[in-house]
C-alpha cells in the first residue's frame, strides 16, 4: 500500500479507535501493526474472527478482560533458576486468572464453538488453566510488599514467635516505664525503635542512671534513646527470628519461582492468547461503535458500498451508494465545492483499507468489498513550500509516483484532477491520465470541475459519470451520491437567486457556446427526470410494503379460520362422545329396570317388559339419529363394500367399534352388534378400524399391505419451491400423516427463501401439526434458511 495514501486517507485515525477499545497494551500494540492485507484467504479469516467476537459480546456481553503487564522478563528469569520478586508473581497470577476467566466466558458457548465459534474454540483450546499455580501464587503473596502467613507453616510459626518476643519486650518496657523510681529519669512515658530495637526516652541528664545501651539522641540534645538491659536478649532474639524470617521468605519465592519455571512455556501462550483475544474483541467493539457490517469480498475488482458512511465523520451523516468495476472501470464525479465529492473518495478509500484490515465497514451488509493489491489516493492540497512547488506540481508530482507504482488489481483515487493549472490544458490531462489507467482496466474514482470530463465519461466505454446532488432551491449541497448523471454547474441558477440581475445573467448565456448551453440544459432535464422517477420509485415501494402488510394479514386470517375450522370438528367430535356416552348411560338404566321387573313379576306382566324394550329401542333410535346429526361435521373413514358375518368393523357415525351380525339387504341395511346395542346401519356407514381405534382397542396390530408399502417407500423431504400457501399446506398435511405411519424421526421441507411468506406460513403451521415434535433452521450443509427440518413425534 501506499504510505502516503494510507495518511491522506486517515488509516492511522481508525487504528487509533481501534486501540482505545484495547484493555491491554499488548492488544493495543497488536493494532499499532495492523495494517492492510491483500491475501484474501486472510483478510476473510480476519473477519471471520472480527464477526465471531462480534456475535459473543451481542450473546452473552463483553469478555472479562482486564490489564495485565508483559510477563516475558519474568518467565526468563524464572527459567534460569532465579529468583522472582513478590511483584513478579502478582503480575504472573494475573496472566492466569486472566486466561482462566477469558476461556469460562468462551466455554459458555460449548453447544455452539462446533457450528458458531470455531475459531474461538481454537483459541480456548490454546489457553492452560493454571489454577494450583494461580491459587499457590495468591495464597502466598497478599501485595508486592507483603507476604502471607499462609506461604508456609515455618513462616507462620516465626512470625507467631515474633509476636510473642513483641509482646514479652512491651511488658518489660512497660514495667519500667510506670516504675516511680524511673519515671524521674524519663523524658516521656512511651515506647519507641531505634534500629529495629525497642528503646524508652530518658532525659540527657539522667542517662547514666539507667542501665542500657544508647542507640540515638534527639536532635535538641535533651533527650537520649536507651535501650534497656533488661529487653537487650529479647531484641536479639527478635532481630534473629527477624532474619531467618527474611530467609524463609526468600525460600518461599524460590519454591513459587521454580514453580513457575516448571510452566513457562504454557504461561507464555496463555499471554499471547490474551493479547489476541483482546485484538479481536476491541475489533468487534469498533464495529458495534461504528455500527458496521461484514462485507463480501472478490478479487474480481468489484467494489459496490450500500449506504456506505465515513467513520470519522460525526453526527447526522449522510450515507452514500457506490460502485464501481462491473459495468464501467472508472468513475468521474462532478458536482459543487462543498458538496461530498472528497469525501467520497476518503470514504471509499478508507472502508476499502478497513475491510482489508479485518475490520467491519459502516456500510449495510451484503456490500461487496474489492480485494485490491494496491490503494493510491491524491487527495487535498498539496502544496509544498519547502520544495518551491506549486499546489499543480505538487499534485501532479504524486500522480507520476501513482501511475509508477501502480499495479494491475488497483484502486486510484483522484481529487479534482487537473486542477491547478489552464483549464483546457488540466482537462485534456485529466483525460489522458485516466485514459492511461484505463487501458490498464485499473479501477479509477476522479473528481473534477472540468465540462470537459462530463463529455469524456459520456462518450468513452466503460467510464460512467457521477455526481453530488444539490438543491438550487437551498442552495445547499443534499451530500447524495448520483451515479449515472453527471452534475450541472448550476452557477446561473445560484446567482439569480441569489440576487445578479437577468440582464447580466443571460449576457453571460450568449458569452457561452452553444453546445455548453445545450449540454447544460439536457442535464437540468436528465435531472428533473430523475426526480419524477425518484419520486415514482418511492411510491412503488410504499406500495409494495402496502401489499405485503395486508399478505401479511391474508395469512394471519387464514390461520384464524383454519384454527377456528378445527376448533368446531374437535367440539363436534366431544359432542358426539358425550351423546353416546349418555345414551350408553341411559341405557344401562333401562336394563337394570328391566331385570328388576323380570325378578319382581310374573308371567302376566311380561307385557309391560315389552313395552319397556319398546321404548329402548325407541329413545336407542333416537339418540342414533342424534349422534348422526352431531357427526355430520365430522371426517369419517372410508366405507367397505363387502362384510361377513362376525367381522369387526367401525361403525363411522357413531365412531365405535361393532361385530357383523347379518350379511346386507338389497338396499344395503345389515344389523351390527355394538355393545349391548344392536342396531341397523347401512354398509356405507361401515369402514375398517382405523390407527386410532386400534389403539383404543389394543387388539389390531397391522396395516393394509398398500398403505406400508406406500410408507415404506417415502422420501425424507418435501420441496414446495413455489407452491403457495394454502396447496403448501396441503401437500405438507399429506406427507407428515405418510412420514408418520413410515416412523421417519425427522424430514426436510424445502421452502427456498425468497420473500419469506412461504417459510413463515409454513413454519406457523408446521407449530400447529399433531405429528411434529419440533422445528429448527437447517444447518448450512441443510440448505440455511431455504429449510425447516422437522422432528416427528
Amino acid at each position: 500500500m501506499n504510505d502516503k495514501s494510507l495518511r491522506v486517507l486517515e488509516y492511522e485515525k481508525i487504528i487509533n479507535k481501534l486501540k482505545e477499545q484495547c484493555i491491554t497494551f499488548l492488544g493495543k500494540n497488536l493494532s499499532d501493526n495492523l495494517s492492510p492485507n491483500t491475501d484474501l484467504i486472510k483478510i476473510q479469516e480476519m473477519l471471520d474472527e472480527t464477526e465471531e467476537a462480534y456475535k459473543m459480546i451481542l450473546r452473552i456481553g463483553r469478555p472479562p478482560l482486564s490489564e495485565i503487564e508483559q510477563v516475558d522478563d519474568y518467565l526468563k528469569r524464572a527459567m534460569i533458576g532465579g529468583s522472582l520478586t513478590p511483584y513478579g508473581l502478582i503480575q504472573i497470577s494475573r496472566v492466569l486468572k486472566v486466561s482462566r476467566e477469558l476461556k469460562t466466558y468462551i466455554l459458555s458457548q460449548k453447544e455452539n464453538l462446533k457450528t458458531e465459534f470455531t475459531i474461538f474454540e481454537e483459541l480456548a483450546n490454546q489457553i492452560t488453566v493454571l489454577k494450583i499455580l494461580e491459587d499457590k501464587i495468591g495464597n502466598a503473596i497478599l501485595s508486592e510488599d507483603e507476604i502471607s502467613d499462609n506461604a508456609s507453616v515455618k513462616l507462620r510459626d516465626i512470625r507467631r514467635k515474633i509476636r510473642a518476643k513483641n509482646d514479652s519486650i512491651k511488658d518489660k518496657l512497660n514495667s519500667i516505664l510506670n516504675s516511680l523510681s524511673n519515671k524521674k529519669y524519663l523524658q516521656d512515658n512511651i515506647v519507641t525503635i531505634r534500629d529495629g530495637r525497642y528503646v524508652i526516652p530518658v532525659k540527657a541528664e539522667n542517662k547514666s542512671s539507667v542501665a542500657g545501651i544508647v542507640h540515638d539522641v534527639s536532635s535538641s540534645g535533651a533527650t537520649t534513646f536507651i535501650e534497656p538491659l533488661a529487653v537487650v536478649e529479647l531484641n536479639n532474639e527478635i532481630r534473629e527470628l527477624e532474619i531467618e524470617e527474611q530467609k524463609e521468605i526468600e525460600r518461599v519465592l524460590m519454591e513459587l519461582s521454580q514453580f513457575v519455571s516448571q510452566s513457562v512455556d504454557l504461561i507464555k501462550i496463555n499471554q499471547d492468547t490474551i493479547a489476541y483475544l483482546d485484538f479481536i474483541f476491541a475489533k468487534a467493539k469498533l464495529a458495534i461503535d461504528l455500527d458496521a457490517s461484514k462485507p463480501e469480498l472478490n478479487k474480481n475488482g468489484y467494489l459496490n458500498f450500500k449506504k456506505a458512511r465515513h467513520p470519522l465523520l460525526e453526527g447526522n451523516v449522510v450515507p452514500i451508494d457506490v460502485y464501481i468495476g462491473d459495468e464501467f472501470k472508472t468513475l468521474v464525479i462532478t458536482g459543487p465545492n462543498t458538496g461530498g465529492k472528497t469525501v467520497t473518495l476518503k470514504t471509499v478509500g478508507l472502508l476499502t483499507l478497513m475491510g482489508q484490515s479485518g475490520l467491519f465497514i459502516p456500510a449495510s451488509e451484503n456490500s461487496n468489498l474489492a480485494v485490491f493489491d494496491y490503494v493510491a489516493a491524491d487527495i487535498g492540497d498539496e502544496q509544498s513550500i519547502e520544495q518551491n512547488l506549486s499546489t499543480f506540481s505538487s499534485h501532479m508530482k504524486n500522480i507520476v509516483q501513482i501511475l509508477n507504482e501502480v499495479k494491475d488489481n488497483s484502486l486510484v483515487l483522484f481529487d479534482e484532477l487537473g486542477a491547478g493549472t489552464d483549464p483546457v490544458e488540466g482537462a485534456a490531462l485529466a483525460m489522458a491520465i485516466l485514459n492511461e489507467l484505463r487501458s490498464k482496466e485499473i479501477r479509477t474514482i476522479a473528481t473534477t470541475h472540468y465540462s470537459q470530463l462530463k463529455i469524456y465519461a459520456l462518450t468513452t466505454e466503460k467510464v460512467k459519470n457521477a455526481s453530488m446532488e444539490f438543491d438550487v432551491e437551498t442552495l445547499s449541497p443534499t451530500y447524495k451520491l448520483l451515479i449515472g448523471l453527471p452534475g450541472k454547474s448550476n452557477a446561473f441558477e445560484i446567482s439569480k437567486r441569489l440576487g445578479l440581475s437577468d440582464n447580466i445573467v443571460e449576457n453571460a448565456k450568449e458569452l457561452m457556446s452553444k453546445e455548453n448551453i445545450e449540454f447544460e440544459e439536457v442535464l437540468k432535464s436528465i435531472d428533473q427526470d430523475r426526480k419524477i422517477i425518484e419520486s415514482e420509485k418511492i411510491e412503488i415501494e410504499n406500495l409494495k410494503k402496502a401489499l405485503k402488510r395486508m399478505e401479511k394479514e391474508l395469512l394471519l386470517e387464514r390461520k384464524k379460520m383454519l384454527d377456528e375450522k378445527e376448533k368446531i370438528i374437535i367440539e363436534a367430535k366431544q359432542n358426539a362422545l358425550k351423546v353416546l356416552d349418555d345414551a350408553n348411560k341411559q341405557a344401562d338404566d333401562l336394563v337394570r329396570q328391566i331385570r328388576e321387573i323380570f325378578f319382581e313379576l310374573d308371567r302376566e306382566k311380561q307385557n309391560k317388559i315389552t313395552e319397556v324394550k319398546k321404548d329402548l329401542s325407541s329413545k336407542i333410535d333416537r339418540l342414533e339419529q342424534q349422534i348422526i346429526e352431531a357427526n355430520k361435521n365430522v371426517k369419517h373413514t372410508k366405507s367397505i363394500k363387502k362384510v361377513k358375518i362376525g367381522q369387526t368393523i367401525k361403525v363411522n357415525n357413531i365412531n365405535q367399534i361393532g361385530t357383523v351380525l347379518t350379511l346386507p339387504d338389497e338396499k344395503g341395511n345389515l344389523d351390527v352388534q355394538v355393545g349391548i346395542m344392536k342396531i341397523n346401519v347401512n354398509i356405507s356407514e361401515l369402514s375398517s378400524t382405523d390407527d386410532d381405534i386400534i389403539n383404543d382397542q389394543k387388539s389390531q396390530k397391522r396395516l393394509d399391505k398398500k398403505t406400508l408399502t406406500k410408507a415404506k417407500n417415502i422420501k425424507k423431504e418435501l420441496d414446495l419451491r413455489g407452491y403457495d400457501i394454502e396447496n403448501a399446506i396441503m401437500e405438507i398435511d399429506k406427507y407428515l400423516d405418510d412420514a408418520y405411519l413410515a416412523g421417519l424421526n425427522e424430514v426436510l421441507i424445502i421452502h427456498g427463501k425468497g420473500t419469506g411468506v412461504l417459510r413463515e406460513g409454513i413454519r406457523s403451521y408446521l407449530n400447529k401439526n399433531k405429528h411434529v415434535e419440533s422445528i429448527r433452521y437447517g444447518e448450512y450443509n441443510e440448505g440455511g434458511d431455504g429449510v425447516t427440518v422437522v422432528k416427528l413425534k
